[in-house]
């Protein structure tokens, strides 16, 4: 997992002899849903689609920043001390009433100084630079589990493609070692980035959000024509591809876009098949702690089961192979993803 301590040196500082850093917001270990078997999934910073609903609003922004959770803070004015730019202050509450924790993130420029000082976490700073070899001194310890399920590393976002030189360096060390490697993306990005990882990726975990590029650009700030583009590339150059399909309701969970994920699939009869990811509210509880709020509303329950098991029925009719099990059950406690494949 990344140090809470932020780092001393940012991309610009690197020099000749210096290891390229990538900026990364997270390092999950035992993952079980973001490709084949046991995997490490790391997750990069910077993103060039704004989804409504993303689940990791903290991974859009490619600069680091400050997560801030108050239920943890127990005001002992460490961050207040130790801030430069008094970013943090804390009000007095009215007749004995607890102090309550004022936090300025238009004075803060996640310096992290003040997450290192906060023993309860409440403050933590998300977006620290590690080397290829810091992140593969936290993917080797766990090979042994890779080989015995068929898992290994999976590269997430934000968008893996934004830091496309670090990627492919983590990808090539990875490949040395012998280790299974996935790559999920939204698709976003120029040819030669995707071009460039081809020999190194051994599956593609490739998102489809919306059929409709006018929709898809009101849903996510661009429109999907790059995106179409790069998946016809990538599957006429023969790479691995697994179609990730996210389900929100009021937004995409309707029949003519699922028609067009059945015709997309058709179109490509080597795809390996079609995953549903069910809505999960999980993303607005994040923009909380980063001082966001939803652009639109969006629905605080995950998407009950019958939603997803009504769509899976519907592809699979159509003569489309979906990777979901049989029973959705867990759609309905689970984040947008973790469902197992069948």
């Amino acid at each position: 997992m990344p140090s809470n301590e932020p780092d001393e040196t940012g991309p610009e500082s690197a020099g000749a002899s210096q290891a390229p850093r990538g900026r990364i917001f997270d390092i999950q270990r035992f993952s079980i849903h973001d490709g084949p078997g046991i995997r490490t999934t790391v997750f990069l910073k910077g993103c060039p689609l704004h989804c409504l609903w993303c689940h990791n609003p903290e991974g859009i922004s490619p600069s680091p920043a400050i997560s801030f959770l108050s239920e943890k803070c127990m005001a002992c004015g460490e961050c207040v001390r130790t801030c430069p730019n008094g970013a943090h202050q804390f009000q007095a509450g009215d007749n004995g009433a607890a102090s309550t924790h004022a936090y300025d993130r238009e004075r803060c420029e996640a310096c992290g100084r003040c997450a290192v000082t906060c023993d309860t976490r409440a403050l933590e700073f998300v977006g620290r630079r590690m080397t290829v070899e810091e992140i593969m001194k936290e993917v080797r310890p766990d090979r042994t589990f890779y080989l015995s399920s068929g898992g290994g590393l999976t590269i997430s976002g934000g968008e893996p493609l934004a830091q496309p030189d670090f990627t492919r360096e983590l990808l090539a060390a990875a490949r040395d070692e012998g280790i299974h490697r996935c790559v999920e993306t939204s698709g976003f990005a120029s040819w030669g980035r995707f071009r460039a990882l081809l020999a190194l990726v051994d599956l593609f975990l490739f998102d489809f959000k919306e059929t409709d590029p006018q929709r898809h650009a009101e849903f996510t700030g661009q429109s999907n024509e790059i995106i179409l583009g790069n998946l016809r590339a990538l599957y006429d150059a023969g790479a691995n591809i697994q179609l990730q399909c996210p389900i929100v309701p009021g937004y995409n969970d309707r029949e003519d876009h699922f028609a067009g994920i059945a015709a997309l699939a058709r179109s490509m009869p080597d795809l390996l098949g079609v995953r549903l990811l069910p809505y999960h509210p999980l993303g607005k509880s994040k923009l909380e702690r980063f001082g966001l709020r939803p652009a639109v509303y969006l629905p605080d329950e995950p998407l009950d089961r019958e939603g997803p098991a009504a769509w899976i029925s519907w592809l699979r009719e159509k003569g489309v192979r979906v990777l979901n099990a049989e029973s959705s059950s867990k759609a309905a406690s689970s984040p947008p993803g973790w469902l197992t494949g069948a």
